[in-house]
């Protein structure tokens, strides 16, 4: 066998390792004692982390996509798209289709079962950033239909590459930016 060849088949039993459930087991780094910065914020591995407002919802969950290579793995390894209020209704949801990928949630209906902007202001991707172990064995276990409860902090991510990933402060928002990005301090199936 050719060594272009042999290293090819290496390349993709890699990748299949990488890539498959439970192949690399992400644990999230985490806080350690003494890592607090001086305005408000702390350390995880190579970022800082700044708390901008706390935040707690209960919500359905329409998604949930897992992230082991895009640059936000490290910290938020998963994403939930969430619905409160009326799109927390299994009547409404059932007219819409619901998909996430790359970081973000789209949904689509042919007909609307409600009017656009509460579909836009009851919804939202959320990038989770499990703060304990607890956490993020919960988050493992979280799935679609699943009602959630969970409270944190909405961030700010400075890498020290220079990298930044911001949370929306709003629920007013959509398109890019208007994503979620949670410091999840406890969190509990219903």
């Amino acid at each position: 066998m050719k060594r272009s060849t042999q290293f090819l088949l290496v390349c993709v039993a890699i990748s299949f390792w990488w890539l498959w459930p439970g192949g690399r087991q992400h644990t999230p780094p985490q806080p350690q004692p003494g890592q607090m910065l001086s305005n408000g914020g702390f350390r995880v591995a190579a970022y800082s982390i700044y708390p901008l407002q706390d935040f707690s919802i209960e919500a359905r969950v329409l998604g949930r996509e897992d992230y082991r290579l895009d640059r936000g793995s490290d910290l938020s390894p998963t994403d939930l798209a969430l619905g409160w209020g009326p799109m927390a209704d299994p009547q409404v949801l059932s007219s819409i289709r619901i998909t996430q990928g790359n970081r973000w949630y789209y949904w689509r209906a042919d007909s609307m079962p409600i009017p656009r902007r509460e579909i836009e202001t009851h919804s939202a991707n959320m990038h989770m950033i499990p703060a304990n172990d607890s956490v993020a064995r919960t988050l493992a276990q979280v799935g679609k239909d699943d009602t959630i409860r969970l409270s944190g902090k909405l961030v700010r991510v400075e890498a020290d590459d220079g990298w930044r990933w911001i949370s929306s402060l709003s629920r007013e928002d959509t398109g890019a930016g208007a994503c979620e990005l949670v410091w999840v301090e406890s969190l509990e199936r219903r």
